[in-house]
């Protein structure tokens, strides 16, 4: 990015505004793809932990932890600067959603009853159709409620899961 930087101060003081121009485009869309990157990473995060409840019908606080820390990182990171408007919008989630999953099962394989199943043993017993709904709602909370509320939201909601309720 420094030379892009670079290539932006000159074009400014030579007058080649169209250059300049393209240059902003260029940042712009290098920007959008690195806060793209880590809304991803969170989404993995939260993935991994949804595979982890779901399989070991089970709750740690360290699983419920990362899932609130997933959510909030989400939703501060997706939030534009002008605070109106997304990244990600609310449906434009499916293809983020989608890829992340294929990727976190094959992390979550390493985790789930200390390795037990391989990435392909996991993906066949999942549940995808209900891992994916169970993420989209987390998701949507995001969009409706304060940072302030989420953890709470967040909290009954999990404990609501099968495998969560103690």
């Amino acid at each position: 990015m420094t030379q892009e930087l670079i290539d932006l101060r000159n074009s400014i003081l030579a007058g080649r505004y169209q250059d300049a121009l393209a240059i902003v485009d260029e940042l712009e869309g290098m920007s959008k793809q690195a806060i793209l990157r880590n809304i991803q990473s969170f989404l993995r995060v939260l993935f991994i932990h949804l595979i982890k409840i779901q399989i070991e019908q089970r709750l740690t606080n360290s699983w419920l932890a990362s899932i609130r820390n997933s959510l909030i990182q989400i939703k501060k990171i997706n939030l534009k600067e002008n605070k109106k408007s997304y990244y990600i919008n609310q449906d434009e989630w499916d293809i983020y959603l989608a890829e992340e999953m294929e990727l976190a099962i094959g992390d979550a394989s390493l985790e789930v009853m200390n390795g037990k199943f391989t990435r392909q043993k996991l993906s066949q017993i999942l549940d995808k159709q209900q891992l994916i709904l169970t993420t989209t709602e987390l998701i949507y909370f995001t969009y409706n409620y304060q940072i302030r509320e989420l953890p709470d939201i967040i909290d009954e909601y999990i404990s609501k899961l099968p495998g969560a309720e103690d």
